[in-house]
């Protein structure tokens, strides 16, 4: 039987951020020109968590929220989940599934290196399929 693959091959490096400083609008039209769900929020370079589309969606619903004034720092979600790049493709999709989490973070040496997300799991699934279980 052949080992689990890790995350690291699965994952998309290099994810798109935003700063916890800008805009609501700014992440939102960030999320529709690259047809993304989910976008890692940085402060000073830091990691500190995590804006998705419906985060976006519900801070927006408000009455009297302008999302062009809002910041991303007003709407994010602290402590994402996080994963290092060797974490098993099992373990993190169990993970997921159980907490149903949209994404996971994957985290290297402190530094963001990739994201996990049901997209990239579903590409994960099909390799699979197609390869090993044939």
């Amino acid at each position: 039987m052949k080992a689990t693959p890790t995350i690291q091959k699965y994952m998309t490096t290099s994810p798109e951020t935003i700063g916890a400083d800008q805009t609501l609008a700014k992440a939102e039209k960030t999320m529709l020109a690259l047809k993304i769900r989910h976008l890692p929020v940085l402060d000073g370079g830091r990691l500190v968590g995590i804006l998705s589309d419906r985060d976006i969606k519900l801070v927006a619903s408000f009455k009297d929220v302008d999302p062009e004034k809002v910041q991303v720092s007003e709407a994010f979600s602290e402590d994402p989940y996080t994963v290092s790049p060797n974490a098993t493709l099992s373990e993190v999709c169990a993970e997921m599934a159980s907490k149903k989490f949209g994404s996971a973070l994957v985290v290297d040496n402190g530094k963001l290196v990739g994201i996990f997300t049901w997209v990239d799991a579903l590409t994960a699934l099909n390799q699979l399929l197609e390869t090993r279980l044939k």
